[in-house]
């Protein structure tokens, strides 16, 4: 799969999501890193999508976790942006559902790479055209041999 990607709508995002869950494992920690707007819930409805899940995937700001079974693998859906530091990610005991998840964290860089040996960060942004650019950055040998 290619690095990077411009994203005209927001079914294109998705569409992201749909073809990078093909390529997730148990244990696989997802970073999205990007301002409001640029995607992240979207990309994670794709995942979802991807995986199987039956259920909307939505954005957990308010409840910061859910957990979408009924899938291919289980998939944990973060959004960190209200965590004060890691004792609020540790509050979360997320590393109980790691290893047998796909497990996708909004706003948490800096906060949740520690939970995983190796991760995926996905950089998004969106421009002034509303194109989302996305940049898929693998952090271990394991996502560089998958992202090539």
């Amino acid at each position: 799969m290619k690095a990077a990607h411009d994203l005209p709508t927001v079914e294109d995002t998705e569409q992201l999501g749909v073809q990078l869950a093909g390529l997730f494992r148990p244990g696989d920690l997802v970073v999205l890193v990007g301002p409001l707007g640029a995607g992240k819930t979207a990309l994670t409805r794709g995942i979802g999508r991807g995986l199987g899940v039956r259920e909307p995937v939505t954005s957990p700001t308010f409840v910061i976790a859910r957990v979408h079974d009924g899938g291919r693998l289980p998939l944990v859906h973060v959004d960190a942006y209200r965590l004060g530091g890691m004792a609020d990610v540790d509050d979360l005991d997320l590393d109980v559902t790691v290893a047998d998840s796909v497990t996708v964290v909004e706003w948490g860089q800096g906060l949740v790479e520690q939970l995983a040996d190796e991760h995926l960060e996905v950089r998004l942004e969106r421009r002034d055209d509303d194109v989302r650019a996305v940049l898929l950055v693998p952090h271990g040998p394991g996502w560089e041999e998958r992202i090539g």
